[in-house]
């Protein structure tokens, strides 16, 4: 199998000599240490943001700010007693933090961290490639054909983890966790894929440079050329995905003694730690490539405010885009109070599927019948479908207070059993 064929990158297209080699080493090793450092800096984020919002100071005894209160939590936990219950699965134990862990990082392949989308004196803009060491490349590790179908894949690695730690643990309060957690992500799974498919369908590409390459103009962002809809829906989706608050319930510690994690000590705990923050920060760039342009500048009236760092621009634009999203999750955490359980499910598959699927068929209807955007087919496709969605919803509506109906007289004849037992065996 080729080069060309694992990745777009012109970096590996050809031959694979030595310069190629030794860039694509850097790039691995400079994401697996920034992973790191990041993880740990939304950490100290995280709580000193929280803080602030509560009227706190937050950590502020190790390092400057506090910055390397991580970092000592990090050492403590390599020092403290690693437990293993008598009736776990020890490999299965073992590897199960693993499983949530790693695939955060592996995303970070994929995504365009920076690239050079300067003007040039002739009117041109750069594609995003730089040159490093007298090579053409991106400012990413590769950029296979089928980037976000790999996205999507590792994300979806996160539940195996999650269920294997409660399966494993031999233990009945981690494995409620597991179950619960598990239904709570493949729900959030099917919401999230249909909102990604808007943004392939507006994109026409399944690269994660080519996704970033047809958002050149705030007006091109998918933000704004799905109409928001896909992306407030993935945003929900992720925050459940991510089991972060509102919708932490996989670690309701008041109900399920920490959920899945109970009987884990030690490191391992500290990875099943690290990986929620690890891929907050992960899916934040997910969501900055697909929705906002990735590492596509922002011209403020007609001025790129990052020009002056030349190549390295595009890379605080990412960087800007990221934080936005980071702060916004913390903000989610500091604001909302967790829902009950049947709300959340209720959510996902009475309200997130259907809007999503919804707003997918309109979108595709639009670029079908009226490709050109003229005015008049676009209403006449707008009106036919509030007209279908109208009776959908009639019949959705129809069918959930049939089925509530039946749910209250399926309680009440059990109640009425239930005294109907207990009064006999009082007489």
């Amino acid at each position: 199998m080729s080069a060309s064929l694992l990745s777009l990158d012109p970096l590996l297209e050809g031959r694979l000599l030595w310069t190629p080699l030794i860039i694509v080493l850097i790039k691995v090793v400079v994401i697996f240490v920034v992973g790191l450092v990041g993880t740990m800096f939304m950490v100290w984020y995280e709580r000193k943001v929280v803080s602030g919002m509560q009227n706190r100071i937050g950590p502020n005894k190790a390092g400057p700010f506090g910055m390397l209160q991580t970092l000592a939590d990090g050492i403590k936990s390599f020092f403290k007693e690693d437990l293993l219950p008598n009736r776990a699965d020890r490999i299965v134990f073992r590897l199960a933090p693993f499983l949530s862990f790693v695939p955060a990082f592996l995303i970070w392949s994929v995504i365009p961290l920076g690239g050079d989308f300067t003007s040039n004196s002739d009117g041109t803009v750069n594609d995003g490639t730089v040159t490093w060491f007298g090579e053409v490349t991106r400012v990413q590790l590769a950029d296979p054909p089928v980037g976000i179908l790999l996205v999507l894949a590792l994300s979806s690695m996160a539940v195996y983890g999650i269920m294997l730690a409660g399966w494993s643990s031999g233990s009945k309060y981690p494995l409620l966790g597991a179950v619960r957690a598990s239904a709570q992500m493949v729900s959030y799974e099917a919401a999230l894929g249909l909102s990604l498919a808007a943004v392939l369908l507006s994109s026409g590409t399944l690269s994660t440079a080519g996704i970033v390459a047809t958002q050149d103009s705030f007006v091109d962002w998918n933000l704004i050329s799905t109409g928001v809809v896909p992306f407030v829906i993935f945003l929900i989706a992720t925050t459940a995905e991510l089991n972060r608050p509102p919708f932490d319930l996989v670690e309701a510690e008041q109900e399920l003694v920490s959920g899945f994690n109970t009987e884990y000590s030690g490191i391992r705990f500290a990875l099943f730690f690290l990986s929620e923050f690890m891929s907050v920060i992960t899916m934040s760039g997910v969501m900055v490539t697909l929705f906002l342009g990735g590492p596509q500048p922002l011209s403020i009236g007609g001025v790129d405010i990052f020009s002056f760092l030349g190549p390295f621009g595009g890379t605080a634009w990412f960087l800007l885009k990221l934080l936005a999203f980071l702060y916004m999750f913390v903000w989610f955490r500091a604001t909302l109070p967790r829902l009950r359980y049947d709300q959340l499910m209720d959510l996902g598959w009475k309200v997130l599927i259907p809007i999503s699927l919804g707003w997918f068929l309109l979108l595709a209807a639009l670029r079908e019948f009226s490709p050109d955007g003229d005015a008049a087919d676009s209403t006449r496709v707008v009106l036919i479908s509030l007209a279908v969605a109208g009776v959908a919803v009639t019949m959705f509506a129809a069918a959930l207070s049939v089925s509530a109906k039946n749910r209250l007289a399926a309680d009440s004849t059990t109640a009425d059993t239930t005294t109907h037992d207990t009064s006999g065996v009082t007489n």
